[in-house]
Order: structure tokens, then sequence, then C-alpha cells
């Protein structure tokens, strides 16, 4: 018996419930809670496994605060807020980060690099100086050297 795969639709969708649900800073287990399912459901229907009911999927939608629309629509359909994570990926620099993140297997890199691209947003342009830069380094260096024992 073939290994059923996820409908390209179905993953486009789930994918989009993270990155609104990531947005609004909202745990999978927050959401699963406020539309009553478990959170494995919602990890589920994040990866296009299952495939979301539309009432299912318009209490997401409302928790989220965006339409049922907003799932399905492509990143250029319509005029896209500045801060939106799906117009960032119209950048060239923020596709290339993007791309070079998925190549990144280890979570603890992961969480590395995330953290030093926030932690580089962060600095203000007054104190973005050698010295500001020096103290970043300071602060990451001690857990580059343990990942590297």
């Amino acid at each position: 018996m073939l290994a059923k795969t996820p409908d390209p639709l179905d993953v486009m969708v789930g994918a989009k419930i993270r990155i609104f649900r990531i947005e609004r800073g909202m745990s999978q287990s927050e959401l699963a809670g406020k539309i009553g399912v478990a959170f494995q459901q919602v990890q589920k229907y994040e990866k296009g496994i299952n495939r979301v009911g539309t009432s299912r999927l318009s209490r997401i939608a409302a928790v989220l605060g965006i339409s049922v629309g907003d799932l399905f629509e492509a990143a250029g359909e319509k005029p896209a807020n500045l801060k939106s994570p799906f117009r960032l990926l119209a950048e060239r620099d923020a596709l290339r980060v993007l791309t070079a993140f998925s190549r990144t297997s280890d979570p603890r890199v992961r969480r590395a690099i995330a953290h030093l691209v926030e932690t580089i947003a962060d600095l203000r342009p007054a104190a973005k100086s050698s010295a500001a830069r020096s103290a970043v380094v300071k602060r990451l260096a001690p857990r580059r050297s343990k990942a590297g024992t």
C-alpha cells in the first residue's frame, strides 16, 4: 500500500495557519485550546497531514483575527500589510536567509540563528557601534563554545 501524501492545498493552508499563529505569539497549545482540539491536531493541520474542516477553519481564522480567505490567498493577490510575513518573503535577502536556514538541520543551530537575527534586529541604530556588536558576540560566544564540545 502506498503512503498517502498531503494535498498541496492542505499543506499551504497549514503553513499559513502556522505563520499567522506564530506572528501573533500564540503556541500550538493555546490555539488548540481556543478551537477545542489537542495540540497534536494543530500540528497535523499545520503540516497538512490532516485537512481542516470548514467550521474548524472558520474558528481558527476567528481566533487568529483573520478572514478564512487570508488562509488561501497567495501573497501577491492583494495589497499586503508591510509587516506581513508573506510580504517579507518577496524580499530577496529575506528569502536567502530563509533558504539557508532551511538547509540547517540541527535544532540548536536553528535556535542560535534565530536568536542572532533577533538580537541584531533589536539593536538601536545609535548602539550599532563596534562596542555593541562586541557585546552581542560575547553573549553568543559561550553558547557557541558549548555546541562545539
